[in-house]
């Protein structure tokens, strides 16, 4: 009888040290994310509803006007002819971009996993524009540009060709920034490939080579499909870097000429640092935030549906 009082007595004593124990563990969690927490805080969520409330006033960079307004600002924002046109710019430069981005990496990444000799120099080659600084890219082909002294005006002339006003034509403007971008971005793409293709297992190719295929046949039979999750990935990092494109273009043309390759980015800092209108600014950024969500959301969207069909 004593036993058995006593096992009864014991029971809660045992039931409750896996509480304290989860009680310490979450405890000590809780320590180790705190400092991330703090600075989520700090440099995430309190600007996010700053911002959101800087866009229902009249700030401006002087400190006046900070009085609430409603939504004067975004429903000027909305019938503003050079923000849509600045939107404009920004999805035109990212399809452009985007395609020669994907297909040119993966071209590069085969071209060296063909084991060519010297792979290293290759490798350095293809990745060494990414670790330049942009300021450092656009001095580069702004002189590679220039309409008397610029390379490729000098190459097309050797051809009998005419020279061109590469970023003083508007016509042009917009896809010498294109140009640039794939040169100077082009190797962070090749390098995801490249890792993705080492993780190809080797029997597949051999037993296709059995088989019969050819190099043409295993490269679009088993590599390109082998890389899709990459290439998926890919796209979506580079449409969202795309929308978000500012020091290149800021650099080269300063958003012109007459326009014609102002970025959202561009136009949301010249409203609010050459326009000193932060309120106004603010309003133009949270509306592009919202159409940068909606793509985002169907990008995934349509990937989720693809995954699912195959």
């Amino acid at each position: 009888m004593t036993t058995t009082v006593q096992s009864v007595a014991a029971a809660p004593r045992q039931a409750s040290r896996p509480a304290r124990r989860r009680h310490r563990e979450n405890g000590t969690g809780w320590a180790f994310i705190a400092p991330f927490g703090v600075f989520f805080l700090l440099f995430l969520i309190v600007p996010v509803v700053g911002g959101i409330w800087l866009s229902f006033t009249g700030q401006t960079l002087t400190g006046r006007g900070g009085d609430f307004i409603g939504i004067a600002n975004y429903a000027e924002a909305l019938a503003d002819s050079d923000m849509w046109r600045s939107i404009g710019n920004t999805i035109w430069f990212t399809v452009l971009s985007t395609v020669p981005l994907i297909v040119i990496a993966l071209v590069m990444a085969v071209l060296v996993g063909l084991g060519l000799p010297g792979q290293w120099l290759w490798r350095l080659s293809f990745f060494l524009p990414y670790l330049l600084a942009s300021s450092v890219v656009s001095l580069f082909w702004i002189w590679m540009y220039n309409p008397q002294l610029g390379l490729i005006n000098s190459f097309l002339g050797f051809f009998g060709g005419e020279p061109v006003a590469w970023l003083q034509d508007p016509d042009v403007a917009m896809i010498a920034i294109v140009v640039t971008t794939v040169w100077w971005t082009v190797g962070f793409n090749f390098l995801l490939y490249l890792a993705a293709l080492q993780n190809i297992p080797e029997q597949q190719y051999e037993a296709a080579a059995l088989d019969g295929a050819g190099k043409w046949r295993q490269l679009f039979s088993i590599t390109i499909p082998q890389l899709a999750p990459t290439t998926v990935l890919l796209v979506i990092l580079q449409v969202l870097a795309s929308l978000k494109v500012f020091d290149q273009i800021y650099q080269m043309t300063g958003g012109g000429p007459g326009g014609a390759t102002r970025s959202t980015v561009e136009y949301i800092f010249e409203a609010g640092f050459t326009g000193y209108r932060f309120g106004y600014s603010s309003a133009i950024s949270y509306i592009f935030f919202a159409l940068i969500v909606i793509v985002s959301i169907s990008q995934f969207t349509i990937m989720n549906r693809r995954g699912a069909r195959s």
